[in-house]
């Protein structure tokens, strides 16, 4: 009888983008409970280094920081090399870098009749360079790093990738157009490089967390002086079935799901991990 485990990871190398936040750390640290050495690249190596030694004496599992902006192609090579040199041949990616701005955020949620007169706080007051900066952190910023890390994988006949969608890519969100349509492209992106990798034994898959609070979006979720919700962190509330947030750990079990042989013939999906929200139709 088999005996079904995530034995298979024990000893891979990992990299992963964006690994230093509430969400990347906890998967980092998963990451280690299973055996597998990894690599943080973020642009603060203190960050990045920090996380890596407390991940590395929890575990005893090899765990480092590289410094690289995901955007930086050359430094991402260089990245590569250091991690090639002190962990051996990348077997794994997870693009977790990405985030918003409040210059790609409209202050309204929507347009009434009521506020024509204020179109700098709607669609129209959006900054361009903004809009642009969240769509390359979170687009551009999973294909050159897969661009990089994968081409080991190329060499091995064999390997994962791992993309960070949104709940944003299902449901594009109020006061966020770039991010979500940012996220919307990294669902498609996934299920291209699945088809276009599916015979070099590359898999490609994504999860989409649901609302997990996180240093980013604390403030909007929270009232910072009341400890109570938002009416925006009500609404999120009241569309979850399951009636909370998610925590860290929640991704998890997912992650290891789709980097593990268990999900050998599983490629192009993205699977929520949101309570409920994604299936919720708000009645």
């Amino acid at each position: 009888m088999t005996k079904y485990s995530f034995d298979d990871l024990n000893g891979k190398v990992c990299v992963i983008t964006g690994g230093t936040g509430v969400l990347g750390a906890s998967l980092v640290r998963a990451l280690a409970s299973v055996g597998v050495k990894t690599a943080i690249v973020v642009r603060n190596e203190e960050a990045a280094t920090n996380l890596a030694s407390e991940v590395e004496k929890e575990t005893g599992v090899t765990t480092i920081g590289v410094s690289a902006s995901v955007l930086d192609k050359e430094a991402l090579i260089a990245a590569k090399k250091v991690i090639n040199e002190k962990l051996g041949k990348i077997d794994i990616l997870i693009n977790g870098a990405g985030g918003n701005s409040p210059l790609a955020t409209t202050q309204l949620e929507e347009m009434t009749p009521d506020n024509l007169l204020q179109l700098e706080k709607t669609f129209y007051g959006l900054n361009l360079d903004g809009f642009q900066n969240v769509f390359d952190l979170n687009f551009k910023g999973t294909l050159l790093p897969t661009m990089i890390f994968t081409t080991d994988m190329l060499e091995a006949g064999k390997g994962c990738v791992l993309n960070i969608s949104s709940m944003a890519a299902y449901k594009p969100l109020t006061k966020i157009p770039a991010y979500s349509a940012a996220k919307a492209s990294i669902n498609n992106l996934t299920e291209w490089l699945s088809v276009h990798f599916a015979k070099t034994g590359i898999r490609v898959n994504a999860v989409a967390p649901g609302f997990f609070l996180t240093n980013q979006n604390r403030f909007l979720l929270i009232d910072e002086k009341t400890g109570a919700p938002t009416a925006r962190g009500l609404k999120i509330i009241g569309s979850t079935p399951m009636g909370k947030y998610g925590e860290p750990d929640d991704l998890c079990g997912a992650m290891l799901f789709l980097l593990s042989d268990i999900s050998s013939f599983v490629t192009g999906i993205c699977i929520p991990v949101d309570g409920g929200f994604n299936a919720y139709g708000g009645v």
